[in-house]
């Protein structure tokens, strides 16, 4: 079982390879097969798959197979989850500040 810090890295690791954002950039104008894609990004098929399982797996996108193909979207659900996580890690929490200040 994972933890959440694990569960969180998963989503961050979709973000930080620049054909993940090119992948994210394409599929912002909807839905797209994996051959449109593959001919998009001039990318082998083995590398796409790749990177569509690591983006999956962060459930920032969603697929759907059909025929011999998959085709790819932006999960609005996972897209929502990512910018909450993104908020929380990164807002202060002053509370917990207090208690690292030193008391000498």
């Amino acid at each position: 079982m994972l933890t959440a810090y694990e569960e969180h890295a998963k989503v961050f690791k979709a973000f930080c390879d620049e054909k993940r954002l090119r992948i994210l950039e394409l599929l912002r104008s909807g839905e797209k097969c994996a051959c449109v894609l593959i001919e998009q990004l001039d990318m082998p098929q083995s590398s796409l798959s790749y990177h569509m399982k690591i983006l999956c797996e962060s459930g920032i996108v969603d697929s759907r197979p059909e025929g011999k193909w998959t085709h790819y979207k932006i999960s609005e659900k996972g897209s929502d989850e990512a910018l909450t996580l993104l908020k929380a890690i990164t807002t202060p929490n002053a509370a917990a500040e207090e208690s690292f200040y030193c008391k000498t």
